[in-house]
């Protein structure tokens, strides 16, 4: 059976109006990779998110393949791919379990409540305890969700995300709002999913390089509506391009422990 890449965007080009928001965009991801989407707040990231999951298309040219193809029923290919925002908290239950809305994850819902006719089998609880264990959240699984704090939500999340067994997982500005020890612990516990058995390709998207983890050792950069830089994290964030990307004089780049911090 021939391996085909999880998706491969070619030229691709969007604009709304006379607005060219993306041009000639070429991205490609092979099944096992993980990825930073880098750039500052304007410098396309969403819509190329967008396009990549099929909500929107590349109006001014282009080709998107996904799993070798260009035609996917988009309704399942949506199913295929986890979303983790620091938005999605409000829509929780706040008095729902962490393992229901974990369990929740499994049919797209926010929230049991949210479920309808349909039920949660055993295998499906079975299913959030091993998610949960490998995130490292045991001790939140019987705590209502609107009691824990911001980062510990987040944790939720990304272990819910997981539960649809998706193809690709999107972490979008997962860090947004988060003091720096509950983003640390946020970004140590995307690490363990990250190299953690069947994990699903990540893709985290940031303006801040620090938050870019060893495990995504590829990383893809925005500017303006135009690819920067793409390729070997490690290869490609130098101090030239980090002063280019946010103008501004970078005095160095420290590296610590697989992670690069810039500083001014």
């Amino acid at each position: 059976m021939e391996n085909h890449p999880l998706f491969e965007l070619i030229d691709v080009s969007y604009q709304v109006g006379d607005t060219r928001i993306l041009s000639n965009i070429n991205w490609r991801a092979d099944p096992g990779e993980h990825w930073a989407l880098l750039g500052r707040n304007g410098a396309g990231k969403t819509t190329l998110l967008k396009i990549l999951c099929g909500y929107i298309w590349p109006n001014a040219g282009g080709d998107v393949w996904r799993l070798g193809s260009q035609r996917t029923d988009l309704r399942s290919l949506r199913l295929g791919i986890g979303w983790v925002t620091s938005t999605m908290t409000e829509q929780i239950p706040r008095r729902e379990k962490v393992i229901d809305t974990v369990v929740s994850g499994r049919y797209a819902s926010l929230g049991l409540s949210h479920m309808g006719w349909r039920r949660p089998t055993p295998e499906d609880y079975r299913d959030a305890e091993s998610q949960i264990a490998t995130i490292g959240i045991d001790d939140l699984t019987d705590r209502p969700f609107g009691v824990l704090s911001q980062g510990e939500r987040q944790k939720v999340l990304l272990a819910r995300a997981c539960m649809a067994r998706p193809m690709l997982t999107i972490l979008d500005e997962p860090c947004a709002g988060l003091d720096p020890a509950s983003r640390e612990s946020f970004l140590a516990a995307t690490e363990q999913l990250a190299e953690s058995p069947g994990s699903p390709c990540l893709i985290m998207v940031t303006h801040h390089i620090e938050e870019i983890m060893p495990a995504f050792d590829n990383t893809l950069v925005l500017a303006d509506g135009l690819v920067a830089a793409s390729g070997q994290t490690r290869e490609i964030l130098d101090q030239s391009l980090i002063e280019r990307l946010y103008g501004g004089a970078v005095s160095e780049l420290i590296s610590r422990n697989g992670r690069i911090w810039p500083i001014s």
